[in-house]
């Protein structure tokens, strides 16, 4: 910061003096008790009025707050990243005071700021209705011109209760009741209306600017609660630009027109229903795309020397108290007592019964490093409203595997599996990943020691990935975030729209084995316990569908789509020549389905396209004659005439699956 200067504010010798540490490194001595508003000024007019507020030792707060100790501070303008939650916090409060001005008597309760945007719930009589969005907005543009500044007030619990019972906001006399004892009670301004809040706010209403935009209406009870009053609750979204904004919306349609639920009732591939809740429900032409997956990472893994298993779906409660599930993960299990009185649970992961797989039969030092793998059908709760689609489900299967290896392995393994994990993405067209590390838990197994061992190794891990990529895969830590038996990595890819998903993960398992008294013998015929990696590619595969189809908007590549092409005749006199072309395609292993229907060919080509078919071979009596057929791309008006022998040749070659082009 240029502009810091090293001198010290104007100086009162009746305040103690306090040290202010700026972003750049420089220091500044100020009064105890200076605003951060003052001391913006003070460096510079400039400053002060392009600040909107300030970060003191990491936390956001108001500018016009004094400041009565040293601290690292950095000042916030609107369009620093910080800045963001900010805008979308002062734009609920706009909103919320909107309402009340426009409706009277409306109730308001909370508003946070939420991913992506921010909510308010109101107590209103009437519900509101679709045209009430631009009322609103218009009104937000109106008191954000006026350019209130914010202030912030502390009343006493009495005197706020008596405020809000005389205005009838008796939710907001709850809120006050809420609030510990030991805690501020804030009341933030903006012109002549007010809101209990936490805070922090920018300098005024005007900072908000422009945009903004109300998203949708929908219900919500107070505090999360059914018994409790029903609100109607309103989204809205803002950005320190209009640009952001309109990208935002812009990636929102997007988003909308590749719903993989959508897709999938539109290419029929799967479908859901209330009695079996996450869980789905597979048409032909889902499973085939499912079984192609399963199939491409089946050879994948063969390749690198991994074992296929499988194991049983439901084992005695007992199993999961001794690998720790029951005590750490035993709310979203599934669960069923016997008329033996037996309780038994389907499985939520695959790694106890992996373990038991690895204790059948001595295994010695030589035998390491063992992979196991399993497509494992697992169960866990899920609460109904967090279900979504197949991006959320509670029944799924995983592309599970466990590798048993020694210490001196672990590192060479981890490295493996990312080297894996990275050309299967590839394949898959997802090449911009991000690597998280996530660390222990506050619920967890195992000794502070082995923990520290186990995010140690995949801190190393992490550190020779970004080495090798010279910088390009970007990693971030997670704190907090591991399962309860050990650290992991997790894989997050980005899709064709720019949205992050959580794929695969690996993580390092010093614990789970020697619960189940798993060991191998070493070179001194000594009893070792074993490390396990856990890792998964897909992770669920039902998930990773639903990233496909929405990543691709249904428009698979050849070799992926779940029917790769249709064969449509114009004419009847073409008919038995189309039977003969998809006779020859199904024998090149391609996946085909004839369209004889009496119907124009427009019709047909139409219908298809909505399907997501990405080819269609067109035949009339010419093709018929000459051997020839029209190729039709999907989301292209352009044909291609080319020979049945060539049209074969080329549509076999696209159709091969990434992996087994290199042998062909």
């Amino acid at each position: 910061m240029a502009d810091t200067a090293h001198d010290s504010a104007p100086n009162s010798s009746a305040a103690p003096q306090i040290t202010l540490t700026f972003p750049d490194g420089a220091n500044r001595k100020i009064d105890s008790g200076t605003t951060g508003f003052e001391v913006a000024k003070s460096i510079a007019p400039s400053l002060a009025k392009r600040t909107v507020a300030m970060s003191l030792n990491g936390t956001l707060s108001d500018l016009a707050d004094p400041i009565t100790a040293d601290a690292e501070i950095k000042f916030i303008s609107r369009t620093d990243p910080e800045a963001l939650e900010l805008i979308r916090h002062d734009a609920a409060h706009v909103m919320a005071e909107a309402v009340q001005e426009l409706w009277p008597g409306t109730q308001v309760t909370i508003g946070p700021v939420i991913e992506n945007g921010f909510f308010y719930d109101f107590a209103k009589q009437q519900p509101f209705e679709p045209d009430d969005i631009p009322k609103i907005e218009q009104k937000m543009g109106e008191i954000i011109a006026r350019n209130a500044p914010f202030t912030k007030e502390f009343w006493s619990r009495d005197e706020a209760k008596k405020f809000f019972r005389d205005k009838g906001e008796n939710f907001k006399i709850e809120l006050v009741d809420a609030i510990p004892a030991d805690q501020d009670l804030k009341i933030y301004k903006q012109g002549d209306w007010l809101d209990l809040c936490r805070g922090p706010h920018m300098t005024s209403t005007g900072q908000i600017g422009k945009a903004f935009k109300l998203m949708k209406f929908a219900g919500a009870y107070w505090r999360g609660d059914a018994n409790n009053p029903q609100l109607q609750r309103i989204y809205g979204t803002a950005f320190a630009t209009e640009p952001e904004l309109k990208e935002y919306l812009h990636r929102l349609e997007e988003a909308e027109k590749r719903d993989h639920r959508k897709l999938g009732r539109e290419m029929d591939l799967f479908h859901f229903q209330e009695e079996a809740p996450g869980s789905v429900f597979w048409h032909p032409k889902g499973w085939t795309l499912f079984q192609s997956l399963i199939a491409y990472m089946r050879r994948r893994l063969d390749k690198d020397g991994y074992q296929e298993v499988n194991s049983p779906d439901m084992m005695e409660k007992h199993f999961w108290e001794l690998s720790g599930h029951w005590e750490n993960y035993g709310e979203n299990m599934f669960t069923t007592t016997l008329p033996d009185e037996r309780v038994f649970c389907c499985k939520p992961m695959n790694c106890p019964g992996h373990v038991q797989i690895f204790k059948h039969g001595l295994k010695s030092y030589r035998d390491l490093p063992l992979k196991i793998a399993e497509f494992g059908k697992v169960h866990r709760y899920e609460p109904s409203g967090a279900l979504h689609g197949m991006l959320r489900v509670r029944h799924f299967t995983q592309d599970d595997a466990h590798i048993f290896c020694t210490e001196d392995q672990l590192m060479q393994e981890c490295l493996k599996i990312n080297d894996l994990m990275l050309s299967i993405y590839k394949d898959f067209g997802f090449e911009d990943i991000f690597i998280k590390l996530s660390t222990r838990p506050e619920k967890r197994v195992g000794s502070d020691e082995l923990w520290d061992k186990a995010e140690q190794a995949l801190q190393d891990v992490l550190d020779e990935v970004t080495k090798r990529s010279n910088g390009r895969v970007k990693t971030a830590l997670q704190p907090g975030e591991g399962a309860f038996y050990g650290p992991k990595l997790e894989y997050v890819l980005k899709d064709a729209i720019g949205r992050e998903w959580q794929c695969g993960t690996t993580q390092v398992d010093f614990n789970l084995a020697n619960r189940l008294g798993a060991f191998y013998i070493d070179e001194t015929s000594d009893k070792k316990v074993p490390v396990m990696i856990h890792r998964a590619m897909f992770g669920s595969l039902e998930r990773f569908t639903g990233i496909l189809i929405e990543n691709f908007a249904g428009h698979f590549p050849l070799w992926l789509s779940p029917l790769q092409v249709v064969v449509a005749t114009i004419v009847s006199d073409a008919d038995d020549y189309a039977v003969e072309v998809v006779e020859k395609l199904r024998a090149a292993g391609i996946r085909t389905e004839i369209d004889l229907r009496n119907e124009k060919i427009n019709y047909k080509v139409r219908e298809h396209s909505l399907a997501k078919v990405p080819v269609m071979l067109v035949v009339g009596k010419r093709e018929a004659e000459e051997g020839k057929v029209s190729i039709r791309r999907l989301g292209s008006q352009a044909q291609q005439v080319m020979t049945l022998e060539e049209a074969l040749a080329a549509l076999k070659a696209e159709a091969t699956p990434p992996d087994l082009r290199d042998e062909s």
